[in-house]
């Protein structure tokens, strides 16, 4: 069962998605949230999976909550829900922590789709995002090519193989079945990817990796 946790701050929103996902055997709402420091709350109070997060919100917006439910003892998954596809709200989700980042008008097969995809450890952008994120990093060169290629030069040649299918989108289970290796040993090795590229989380190691010519 994944433990899921909407916050918004349009209750219309927040009941919307919260039956959206009820509607799934697998997934479970545990909590609601309309801002960021309600959802730190919650987050504290109860086991949460996989938050879906707003960004535009009052008193603390969905950029400024990531790190801090980052930082909590049992930090959940994080995927930024928004109306707006600007440049620097993807950018600022990402590299802020976010483990996803989805527009408001996704299908809401897709949504599901990616709450099981990030509760699974892999992550997901809406395409628009990927896009612009893309092009943002190469636009300002925020990661150098001969930097990003000294970091990947301290894996291991497994820990390469497994960073190379992780930035094409693969999930663990995919890696694990790709490379003939347990899913808990794939778990390790992006693990140590991440403490390696020093970043924290799949989608900024696959960006490290893209940027490195992998």
């Amino acid at each position: 069962m994944i433990r899921v946790m909407v916050v918004d701050d349009d209750a219309l929103v927040r009941l919307g998605l919260s039956d959206l996902l009820g509607d799934d055997p697998d997934v479970e709402v545990v909590a609601q949230a309309a801002d960021g420091l309600e959802a730190i709350e919650n987050a504290l109070a109860v086991r949460v999976d996989v938050a879906l997060v707003d960004i535009r919100m009052p008193r603390m917006d969905g950029i400024a909550v990531i790190p801090r439910l980052r930082a909590l003892p049992h930090p959940p998954k994080i995927i930024t829900l928004t109306t707006f596809d600007l440049d620097e709200y993807v950018y600022s989700a990402i590299t802020a922590g976010a483990d996803g980042f989805m527009l408001k008008d996704t299908p809401p097969a897709e949504i599901l789709r990616a709450v099981h995809i990030v509760a699974a450890g892999s992550a997901i952008l809406h395409p628009t995002a990927a896009r612009a994120l893309i092009d943002k990093y190469h636009r300002t060169g925020t990661v150098d090519r001969v930097a990003a290629k000294s970091l990947i030069g301290t894996l291991t040649p497994r820990e390469h193989d497994v960073l190379a299918l992780l930035a094409r989108g693969d999930t663990n289970a995919d890696i694990a079945l790709q490379l003939g290796m347990r899913e808990s040993t794939v778990k390790s090795h992006v693990s140590r990817i991440l403490t390696a590229l020093l970043v924290t989380n799949r989608v900024q190691a696959a960006l490290v990796a893209r940027d490195a010519g992998l």
